[in-house]
């Protein structure tokens, strides 16, 4: 699966690039349970993160006019948002509007995307998204079959496990390239660890060093398990409301206003015949700035997906924050920084939780970790985090 990054900006009071004040998306309350593994279904862990988001800006079940939610692996549902809506009693109450979203990776993005049209719409002045999994409770063979055949070709299957093969396959595409070096890669996982290590509810609790990644046991013939997504449970929540609301309520917590978001698709495993036509993050971000009439020079913090280093390296160039095919020279300068004690969030302000390959993730969760992020950095509550002026 494939990432679709989104720009945000600041909270404003008058009307924000030509869209209407009074229906002006904005996130006001955000909430993640720990990382771990807790030994309880998605559907709990979802209900807590909803819960505690709401509480967080001072809003009830009562106030929730819309859901969107997507699958899980390790308990899944049909229709995963109408059986959060009816755990939580939201359902079968009339008046609400509930949707499940699944593009892998890029879920919560959807889903935010989702979230923000019922409110630009008019469907809706508050709606939360939502995203749940226990993976990490799961028994790993359980977790393997599972996850293996959710995205297996059947005209070219790849060995188990079948997701971090893909990406490698991607990886040794882009190393026969000269995009990037086997060192290069392994040095995402040692930034990342770095920024983990700063957040205090990250799995990672400290940075790795190079000669780690790179000795750790193989699970594909470049990726080592120090270059995988750490598998957890955990569950986040975010909660949307319109200006129109939050002036009758006269509410006036922090709160960060949506710009525009963009998706872009592409296939659902990497095919044996990699070209670069095929990826489509490049897309998503092209119509993402276009929609919020933003530029890379316009963005304060990048939130990226990183499942695997490849994914990191990538979304650097289809950001703009490195040109084409040298995402891999962009890290491995940020390495020297990193080794050298200059590389804190002011001069690299992307991924300051860790991202997925330290802070945790659990299946389809890790990108709403990216929105929390991105919301405590606009509203200055990012602590030792904190990117200035953002």
């Amino acid at each position: 699966f494939f990432f679709v990054p989104w720009p945000v900006a600041g909270a404003a009071d008058a009307a924000v690039r030509g869209m209407s004040a009074l229906r002006t998306p904005r996130i006001i309350g955000t909430a993640m349970t720990a990382l771990g593994r807790h030994h309880t279904s998605s559907v709990e862990l979802m209900s807590q993160a909803l819960r505690s988001a709401l509480s967080n800006c001072g809003l009830s079940m009562d106030d929730l006019e819309g859901l969107v939610a997507v699958p899980s692996l390790s308990h899944p549902h049909f229709m995963e948002a109408h059986n959060l809506a009816t755990y939580t009693k939201l359902l079968p109450r009339k008046g609400v509007l509930v949707r499940t979203v699944d593009t892998g990776g890029a879920s919560p993005i959807s889903a935010l995307i989702s979230a923000s049209q019922f409110i630009r719409t008019g469907y809706v002045d508050v709606v939360a998204v939502v995203a749940g999994d226990a993976v990490a409770s799961m028994p790993l063979d359980t977790f393997l079959q599972r996850a293996d055949v959710s995205c297996q070709s059947p005209d070219d299957p790849l060995p188990s496990p079948v997701i971090p093969n893909g990406y490698d396959r991607v990886a040794r595409w882009a190393i026969a390239q000269g995009h990037v070096t086997r060192e290069q890669l392994a040095m995402c996982s040692v930034l990342m660890s770095a920024n983990a290590a700063r957040h205090p509810l990250a799995m990672t609790r400290r940075a790795y060093s190079l000669d780690e990644v790179l000795q750790a046991p193989h699970v594909a013939p470049v990726t080592t398990t120090l270059e995988c997504a750490r598998r957890a449970d955990g569950a986040a929540a975010i909660v949307l409301a319109s200006s129109t609301f939050l002036q009758q309520r006269d509410w006036r917590g922090p709160s960060a206003v949506v710009l525009g978001g963009g998706e872009g698709s592409g296939p659902l495993y990497p095919p044996a015949d990699i070209h670069d036509a095929m990826f489509s993050c490049e897309e998503a971000a092209r119509v993402a700035y276009e929609s919020a009439q933003l530029g890379p020079r316009d963005v304060d913090f990048f939130g990226l997906y990183d499942c695997f280093p490849i994914c990191l390296t990538r979304a650097l160039e289809a950001v703009g924050l490195a040109p084409k095919g040298r995402g891999g020279a962009f890290v491995e300068q940020w390495y020297r920084d990193h080794l050298a004690g200059a590389a804190g969030p002011g001069r690299y302000p992307i991924n300051t939780h860790g991202g997925l390959l330290a802070f945790g993730a659990p299946w389809e969760v890790p990108a709403m970790y990216n929105i929390v992020e991105a919301v405590a950095q606009l509203t200055g509550a990012a602590g030792g985090r904190q990117v200035a002026g953002c």
